[in-house]
């Protein structure tokens, strides 16, 4: 990559790592889905598959595609001590996949709600963005306008925002939100795998994203962004393989969702 390419990656996925507002929605875009690759078969219940949204190579998005009935979640969290993809692919125990998670303040403590094997940290979003969420083992991507937390025993949990697809949807119009940045998505489909994903380049806008996530063929029902920017990774092994496929963070990050085999 040249050396003026670098520094607007670097300059850009840096403006994403923290908390940021915005103004009020406005009317969608308009981006056609266009499907670079197939998907490919990792293992049983484990694809991965390549998209560039509207033919734009430094938008390209990269999914993988877990069956919940083979691969289980877990979220991961070190507060105050956040590590890189390198260091967290280390302190895991064998994962099949993982993706950075919640927004963090300057402290590396995480915003939202995040749980760990029952465990709760952090205030819950009650009036934006969504939740990606394990209950009685079964994972789902919520809202947390439609669905607010109310207490319930998560196994594991993890929130971000905006919500990007809602019921299958475009869900985030503000057109005036014309950030660039690289980005951390957690989906569901029609059938109830969940989708990880992440534009390892300059990225994409969260409007641009939106539709073109409602519009792929995907069937994806609900979409949540989570942390990206400087703080954006993808980590995925095919199993058999050596050396894992990585897409690190500009920044190292202090919660992680990760996937495991059953």
């Amino acid at each position: 990559m040249q050396l003026w390419l670098q520094g607007i990656v670097a300059l850009l996925a840096l403006t994403g790592c923290f908390v940021t507002t915005s103004a009020p929605p406005t009317s969608a875009p308009s981006i056609s889905p266009t499907i670079e690759t197939g998907w490919n078969i990792l293992a049983p219940g484990l694809e991965q598959r390549v998209y560039q949204p509207d033919g734009n190579f430094i938008a390209q998005l990269h999914v993988i595609r877990i069956d919940p009935a083979v691969y289980t979640f877990r979220a991961h969290y070190r507060p105050g001590d956040p590590l890189g993809i390198a260091r967290w692919s280390e302190t895991l125990s064998s994962p099949a996949a993982f993706v950075n998670a919640n927004f963090f303040d300057p402290q590396a403590m995480i915003l939202g709600l995040l749980v760990v094997d029952g465990v709760g940290y952090g205030q819950p979003y009650q009036d934006r963005g969504g939740t990606f969420a394990v209950l009685d083992g079964i994972p789902r991507v919520r809202s947390n306008i439609q669905e607010p937390y109310v207490g319930e025993a998560f196994e594991q949990a993890v929130q971000g925002f905006p919500m990007l697809v809602l019921n299958g949807e475009a869900s985030y119009s503000n057109t005036r939100d014309n950030q660039v940045s690289r980005r951390t998505v957690v989906a569901q489909d029609s059938s109830g795998r969940i989708l990880l994903m992440m534009t390892p380049l300059i990225g994409i806008t969260l409007s641009d994203l939106s539709v073109f996530l409602a519009g792929s063929d995907m069937e994806i029902v609900n979409a949540l962004n989570l942390d990206g920017g400087g703080s954006s990774m993808l980590y995925y092994r095919p199993p058999g393989t050596e050396l894992p496929i990585t897409f690190p963070s500009l920044d190292p990050v202090p919660a992680v969702l990760a996937v495991y085999a059953r």
